[in-house]
C-alpha cells in the first residue's frame, strides 16, 4: 500500500536532537571531554564578562561551535551559522536546542579578542591534557617538535614598500622584494616566507607544535612570524616550559633544520637531550656540513626511536592543513591566528583520544 505524501510533516515535534544522534557516533565521546573541560574552565569564563549588562552568547556555546569549524572544516563562521541553523548534529554538539535561534556571525569577531585575551584557548589545551582519561596517555619523558608553514589571508599584490612609494602591486615580475623594504597592507604581521629552494614565496606564519612520542598527542603550540630562526627559536620556548612543567631531563626529536651548533647547545643547556637528525649534507661549495649531533648522542637506542617517531608529528600538520582550518588561515594578525592554530591541535587530540581510551 502506498503512503500518503505530506510536504511539511506535523507542526509540532516533540523528538530532541540527543534522540536523534545514533549512540555510536564519534562525536559522543569528544562532547563529553568537552563538557568535561568547559565545567573546569566555567569559574574563569565568569572572570572574563561583566557582572550587570545584557547576557552574551555563552563562551561554551562559542568555543563548542568553533570546535565544530575545525572538525569539519567549514571555512567561514557566517557559512558555520547557516549550518548550524539547520544541523541538528551541530546543534547537538554545541548546545542548542531546535527553537534556540544562532546568533549573528559577528558576534565571534566581538568575542575572539576576549577568549585571547583570557587565555582561554591555552587553558583549554592544558585542561584537556590534564584530563584524568587523557593524562595517562601521555609522555613525559619524549618529545618532538616541528614547525609548518601557514599561508596568511594577504595576497601578493598587498606586498607594498614600507616608504610608501608608487607601487600598484599589480606587477611585480623582476622586482626584488623583501620584507625589510615590504609588508603587506592586508595583513602587516604576515611576511614572505618560501618553503625550500625553489619554492614560490607565500605571505605566511609559521605554526610550531610540540608532541609527546608515546602516542602523538599536541602537548603545546605556538604560532610566530615565519623567518630562518623562528622554528629553533620558538623550540627552545617550548621545551623550556615542557621541562620546567615535568621537572626532569627530557628528550626532543627534531628535522635537520634544527641541527645548528647553538640551538644544541641551547637545549641542552635547559635539560632537554636534543635527539636532532644530522645534516652532513653537501654545500654549494662542494664542501660536506659538519653537524652538531655527533655519535655520543646517535650511539644511543633512544636516538633512533626519537628519530621513528618524530614522523608522526607531520600527522598533526597534515589533518590541520586537510580536514582542519591550518592551510590557509582567514584570520589576520599573530594573535588571531595563533587561536585559531591552537583550535586545530585540540581538535586533532579530540579526534585521536577516543580511539586510544579503553571503551
Amino acid at each position: 500500500m502506498r503512503g500518503t505524501f505530506q510536504d511539511q510533516g506535523g507542526l509540532f515535534s516533540y523528538v530532541s536532537p540527543e534522540s536523534r544522534v545514533p549512540a555510536s557516533h564519534p562525536l559522543r565521546k569528544v562532547r563529553a571531554l568537552v563538557r568535561d573541560v568547559m565545567a573546569e574552565l566555567s569559574r574563569g569564563f565568569a572572570r572574563l564578562y561583566a557582572k550587570e549588562g545584557r547576557p552574551s552568547v555563552p563562551p561554551e556555546h562559542l568555543l563548542s561551535a568553533l570546535l565544530i569549524q575545525v572538525l569539519y572544516g567549514i571555512r567561514s563562521e557566517r557559512q558555520l551559522m547557516e549550518q548550524l541553523d539547520y544541523n541538528l548534529l551541530y546543534r547537538w554538539f554545541v548546545g542548542l536546542s531546535p527553537d534556540d535561534p544562532v546568533w549573528d556571525p559577528t558576534t565571534f569577531t566581538k568575542n575572539r579578542e576576549r577568549l585571547q585575551q583570557g587565555d582561554v584557548f591555552q587553558q583549554f589545551m592544558a585542561k584537556l591534557l590534564h584530563h584524568p582519561q587523557v593524562k595517562p596517555l601521555l609522555s613525559d619523558e619524549h618529545f618532538s617538535v616541528d614547525g609548518t608553514l601557514i599561508e596568511a589571508w594577504a595576497s601578493q599584490k598587498s606586498f607594498r614598500p614600507r616608504d610608501g612609494s608608487d607601487d600598484s602591486g599589480e606587477n611585480f615580475h623582476g622586482q626584488k622584494r623583501r620584507n625589510d623594504t615590504h609588508r603587506s597592507t592586508s595583513d602587516p604581521e604576515s611576511r614572505l616566507y618560501r618553503k625550500a629552494q625553489g619554492r614560490e614565496a607565500k605571505l605566511s606564519y609559521m605554526g610550531h607544535a610540540v608532541m609527546e612520542n608515546r602516542h602523538g598527542l599536541a602537548v603545546a603550540g605556538m604560532v610566530t612570524q615565519a623567518n630562518g630562526t623562528a622554528e629553533r627559536r620558538a623550540c627552545e620556548a617550548m621545551l623550556k616550559t615542557k621541562s620546567k612543567e615535568v621537572g626532569h631531563r627530557i628528550t626532543a626529536g627534531e628535522d635537520k633544520a634544527y641541527d645548528t651548533a647553538e640551538h644544541v647547545a641551547n637545549l641542552r643547556a635547559i635539560n632537554v637531550t636534543p635527539h636532532v637528525t644530522q645534516n652532513d649534507a653537501i654545500t654549494k661549495t662542494g664542501k660536506r656540513r659538519k653537524s652538531a649531533i655527533d655519535e655520543r648522542t646517535t650511539r644511543h637506542e633512544g636516538y633512533g626511536m626519537s628519530q621513528t617517531r618524530r614522523a608522526m608529528i607531520e600527522c598533526i600538520f597534515g589533518w590541520g592543513k586537510q580536514h582542519g582550518t591550518m592551510r590557509k588561515t582567514k584570520h589576520r594578525g599573530i594573535g588571531r591566528v595563533a587561536a585559531d592554530f591552537l583550535l586545530n591541535l585540540i581538535a586533532y587530540n579530540l579526534v585521536r583520544i577516543p580511539k586510544l581510551v579503553p571503551a
